[in-house]
């Protein structure tokens, strides 16, 4: 599949030349709602052991091709602009994305990146972070506008707090990809919900995106994707306890 950039590309770049305002605006109006953060770790020489959260491989699974998207309500930290799932109503596809901040993942940074060039075709895209801050606080909406910045998201980054938007999709790993289809008036419906290609960390795969482009060739054209669809594996998303 061609990976060409459209002007939805241009558009949502835009908004990053602005970000620095924006992030004044919305962080504080955030602030309040976020938990502080306590380290893990006890001071040296207290006697105590250390506490480390480690973050188990899952795949994704739970919902099955026809799942319809639930509705989200989620702020963008990068404009402060609420998206809803009506937002992307004129798309005939839907691609949502979870995903965690990619200080930790340079795979996942490869995979993000490369996302963008599959905004084609009436594409829309839109990626949810859900991590608990109180765990991992680099997942926070202050580090999601950095990351949006470093990398040039031409999608709308959008932070759950609640992760009541995980718990409706039944996400339980990053990154995990559902590509929704829309026939005329029907609501979305599940079309896909797989890996991004074979690229593992540490596995020297590169990565391509061949199963997810070919997935949302697929859905763009009217055909059945003809291939099993193979999960996508990641790290556990960090639920709040």
């Amino acid at each position: 599949m061609p990976l060409v950039a459209t002007s939805v590309v241009g558009a949502r770049a835009s908004q990053f030349s602005s970000s620095a305002s924006s992030s004044a605006r919305l962080l504080p109006a955030l602030a309040h709602r976020t938990r502080a953060y306590r380290p893990l770790m006890t001071p040296a020489g207290s006697g105590r052991a250390r506490l480390q959260v480690r973050a188990a491989r899952l795949e994704s699974t739970g919902v099955s091709v026809g799942f319809r998207g639930p509705q989200f309500e989620l702020p963008e930290p990068m404009t402060g602009k609420i998206w809803t799932l009506d937002d992307f109503e004129g798309s005939p596809a839907l691609l949502v994305m979870f995903i965690c901040n990619l200080s930790i993942c340079k795979t996942s940074e490869k995979r993000y990146c490369k996302a963008h060039l599959f905004l084609h075709g009436g594409l829309a895209c839109v990626a949810i972070s859900s991590n608990s801050v109180v765990t991992h606080p680099q997942d926070g909406p202050e580090h999601m506008i950095v990351d949006a910045e470093k990398f040039k998201y031409s999608f709308p980054y959008l932070y759950d707090e609640s992760q009541e938007a995980a718990k409706a999709f039944q996400a339980v790993c990053t990154p995990e990809f559902y590509l929704f289809k829309k026939d005329g008036r029907r609501p979305f419906e599940l079309f896909y919900h797989g890996q991004f290609d074979d690229s593992r960390p540490g596995s020297n795969v590169p990565v391509t995106g061949k199963d997810l482009s070919h997935a949302i060739d697929c859905a763009l054209s009217g055909q059945e994707f003809p291939f099993v669809q193979r999960p996508s594996v990641g790290c556990s998303i960090k639920w709040n306890q």
